[in-house]
């Protein structure tokens, strides 16, 4: 018994890992988004933009850092750092995509973004 670090930086690298313990197609298909976890920012949304982001993303068992003072809205702009897994970031855009405050927007771009890094979501 031995552990190691594997590092997966795509889904391609997640399904070939999941893949060599076994596993089935199946799982492999539900696994690998699960195994490639992003960290992006977001830069300037509004108090209640990174209020709604951050509680989309907690809610899919994501992570969101906003400015200290977004909660109580005592801040004009915030950066927000999102992290999670692939399996995350699609549940989030989903209902990202229904929100207000330019959140459909940034779903769209969010979407753009992990394509062009390679991420089929």
């Amino acid at each position: 018994m031995k552990p190691s670090f594997l590092d997966i930086p795509d889904l391609e690298t997640a399904r070939e890992e999941i893949a060599k313990v076994g596993a089935s197609p199946v799982s492999i298909k539900i696994m690998a988004p699960k195994a490639v976890f992003r960290v992006i920012k977001v830069y300037n949304l509004s108090p209640s933009a990174a209020n709604i982001l951050k509680q989309e993303m907690l809610s899919k068992g994501g992570e969101a850092a906003v400015g200290a003072q977004v909660v109580n809205c005592k801040q004009d702009k915030t950066d927000v750092i999102l992290m999670g897994t692939l399996a995350q970031f699609r549940k989030v855009l989903k209902n990202l995509k229904i929100q207000p405050a330019g959140l459909s927007t940034l779903a769209k771009e969010l979407e753009q973004l992990l394509t062009n890094s390679g991420t089929v979501l």
